[in-house]
């Protein structure tokens, strides 16, 4: 029969200090919360793994885990259907991101936007939009690549900025839409 470890490795997109993987055994996984309350916005999330190795799983018991951190969403998605309700029809001015999830520098941007819409809250609303599911939005606003960034004021639109850049960048466009 074979034996299987009750270990775990911790995947993280916390802080570096937090960010190593680390082999934790089955009984540190039930403190994880307390040793990560001291960070804002870090939330753990487990996927289980069952290896059989010649045994049966049975006999593997506790099943090894995997740890990973999920980020702490602020702007919502958008679609198709709710576009004209939340984008167009909005009396606050609108930020939407329009990205793919098979995209890397998306998932940089989502942050920055994320930051945007916590800084930002009350006076500009931020949306995310997967220009792959929605298309139609995408091709109506001429997206030929992501991540791009739209702002709106009273359903038209305003600026764009294209590819990922710092968020300084966004900010200053922001700014821009907010004087006029």
């Amino acid at each position: 029969m074979a034996t299987c470890a009750s270990s775990a490795t911790l995947y993280s997109n916390a802080p570096s200090s937090l960010s190593r993987s680390l082999s934790l055994q089955y009984s540190q996984l039930c403190n994880l919360p307390y040793k990560f309350n001291q960070y804002q916005n870090v939330r753990i999330g487990l996927s289980f793994e069952h290896n059989k190795g010649f045994g049966t799983w049975k006999a593997c018991s506790p099943s090894p885990l995997r740890v990973f951190c999920l980020r702490d969403i602020k702007a919502p998605a958008v679609t198709t259907k709710s576009w004209e309700k939340l984008i167009l029809r909005s009396d606050t001015p609108v930020l939407v991101e329009f990205h793919a999830t098979w995209c890397g520098p998306c998932q940089m941007v989502h942050r920055v936007i994320d930051e945007i819409a916590a800084e930002y809250s009350g006076r500009l609303k931020c949306y995310v939009l997967d220009a792959d599911k929605e298309s139609k939005v995408a091709e109506n606003y001429d997206i030929k690549a992501v991540p791009v960034v739209i702002l709106f004021k009273n359903g038209e639109k305003f600026e764009s900025v294209i590819g990922t850049m710092p968020k300084e960048f966004y900010v200053a466009a922001i700014e821009r839409l907010l004087a006029t």
